[in-house]
């Protein structure tokens, strides 16, 4: 069970996070045989540039401000391939993509997602899955994807609140 705080402090090395996640990315594209290519890269580089939820078209944006020429379908295959490698998860309630904390194992998660700076912390909390999985069984019913999305308020947004 997760019990330290999943969000970033905020004087976090961030550049930090984003090389670590290529890093990552590179080596689990090798073992698993995948191709990491440049466009996947970069789109992986960009949905890690913070720790904000992103939108597929904020990625194009993005591209589009760099000088690549993008077209919509290039982004949401670079962005299935990145799912698929369990690089990042895709927030169904917000329609936009988190890079993923722990990407060598395949699972599902829950996502506290911040109601005032949008930030997500990625939890993947065993026991919560246990239960889901539980009930779900005691009702026949047979869970095949659990994403579970929380918002709320996050622990530097509860400090300022509070001010």
């Amino acid at each position: 069970m997760a019990t330290a705080n999943p969000f970033p402090a905020p004087e976090h090395d961030h550049g930090d996070c984003v090389q670590q996640a290529l890093v990552t990315a590179e080596e689990i594209c090798r073992e698993r045989g995948l191709r990491f290519t440049r466009i996947r890269r970069r789109v992986l580089e960009l949905v890690w540039s913070s720790h904000k939820p992103v939108g597929a078209y904020d990625i194009l944006d993005a591209l589009g401000r760099e000088g690549q020429r993008s077209a919509p379908p290039t982004v949401y295959r670079a962005l299935e391939f990145l799912i698929e490698a369990d690089l990042v998860h895709r927030l169904d309630s917000l329609n936009a993509f988190v890079g993923c904390a722990q990407p060598h194992d395949s699972h599902t998660g829950q996502f506290l997602i911040c109601r005032d700076c949008h930030s997500v912390a990625e939890l993947d909390d065993l026991e919560i899955n246990a239960l889901v999985e539980r009930k779900a069984g005691a009702l026949g019913f047979s869970a095949v994807r659990q994403m579970l999305e929380i918002q709320g308020l996050c622990p530097d947004c509860q400090r300022q609140n509070q001010s």
